[in-house]
């Protein structure tokens, strides 16, 4: 590494001499491979109290520390990037603290508050507008205060936002210069938000293969977020956090039927990019569990290997979040945002859960 970049990479018998001014580390032998990234994260949700009560009693004050917090964790899991998609404000305030250095975290690529219809999907932590001109007001606060993308709440139940308001929206972000997402979990709201010009799916869904032909023309990646499923139908777990009898049965069941997942799998087989997400901060989700979605992955096959779901955390990532030139992969020239991890993630993903050092930058953070 030198000057916050990657000198150098090959065999340590090729490597004899170190290029001038750079810094040497010895791994013991163990794997080198570049920093994580969870593109689908909330840092100032602590995944343990629920959600709403959370968004709607923490002072912005307990956000901050549930954030501090939550970035040593992910900074001690190998997470080098995380991309926060809101719990109102407060990421904007979080990669601040960053920047200035008042506080060591990864990365942070931020959207500010996630932009709803009035009383939609998880209004109590959302920014709440009415019509087109509400909605571009929405999107220009957010870029007033330093947003790296914008998110919307694009349906629960039923679909959210008139035409008019997802026309607005959409092309307000554009017209800023920031790429939009959006929380999209069955084909009539993927393929609406899809071919009204978002840039990005969240969690996605059922998908016919329309749906999947307009995503592919676009080449309009999904960020599948499968944790709070697996992890919530582990018994063990789910009770420790506690979760009630009947979330987890509903889990367990959900898990098992992998029929569920078909609009995903066939989605990926057929090229559109999946990238690794968590939707870390939901219960029992903590920012430091990545085992458990880079497994599912490959289980229900999205993914259809170890070294497949590793990209999507790294090189399918970096593209995603518009770095894909200066991150995710080991090269020289790019930074040195890398981990070392004791096993071989690429036989065994548990393997991450041993994560031993965390560079950004050249820079060691844990």
């Amino acid at each position: 590494m030198k000057e916050g970049k990657i000198a150098a990479v090959g065999r340590r018998p090729d490597l004899t001499t170190a290029p001038d001014g750079s810094e040497v580390v010895d791994t013991g032998g163990k794997t080198i491979m570049p920093g994580l990234m969870n593109s689908h994260a909330h840092l100032s949700w602590d995944g343990i109290h629920e959600l709403s009560q959370q968004s709607m009693f923490d002072a912005p004050e307990i956000r901050a520390y549930k954030a501090a917090g939550n970035m040593l964790k992910s900074l001690r899991a190998g997470i080098t990037l995380v991309r926060d998609l809101g719990v109102h404000d407060a990421n904007l305030f979080t990669k601040q603290a960053v920047a200035q250095g008042i506080f060591p975290g990864p990365r942070l690529l931020v959207s500010g508050e996630s932009i709803i219809q009035t009383g939609g999907h998880t209004y109590w932590v959302c920014r709440e507008a009415s019509g087109a001109d509400e909605m571009r007001r929405a999107v220009r606060d957010q870029v007033k205060r330093g947003a790296d993308l914008i998110k919307i709440m694009a349906c629960h139940d039923t679909l959210e936002f008139t035409d008019d308001e997802l026309h607005a929206v959409i092309d307000e972000a554009h017209r800023n210069r920031l790429p939009i997402t959006a929380h999209a979990t069955y084909n009539n709201c993927i393929k609406r938000v899809a071919e009204f010009g978002i840039d990005c799916i969240e969690h996605g869904g059922s998908m016919t293969d329309e749906t999947i032909g307009i995503l592919l023309d676009r080449k309009l990646p999904i960020v599948t977020t499968f944790s709070a499923l697996v992890i919530q139908a582990n018994e063990e777990i789910a009770r420790r956090f506690g979760i009630p009898e009947w979330k987890i049965a509903e889990r367990k069941r959900a898990v098992a039927d992998k029929a569920r997942f078909d609009g995903l799998v066939r989605a990926a087989k057929a090229g559109v990019p999946i990238v690794f997400g968590t939707d870390a901060g939901s219960p029992a989700v903590e920012h430091d569990r990545i085992v458990p979605e880079l497994g599912f992955m490959v289980e229900v096959g999205v993914c259809p290997d170890n070294m497949d779901a590793l990209r999507a955390i790294t090189a399918v990532a970096a593209v995603l979040n518009g770095l894909g030139e200066d991150l995710g992969t080991l090269e020289a020239g790019k930074r040195a945002d890398l981990i070392v991890v004791d096993g071989q993630p690429d036989r065994d993903l548990a393997a991450l859960e041993r994560v031993g050092m965390t560079f950004i930058d050249g820079k060691r953070m844990y």
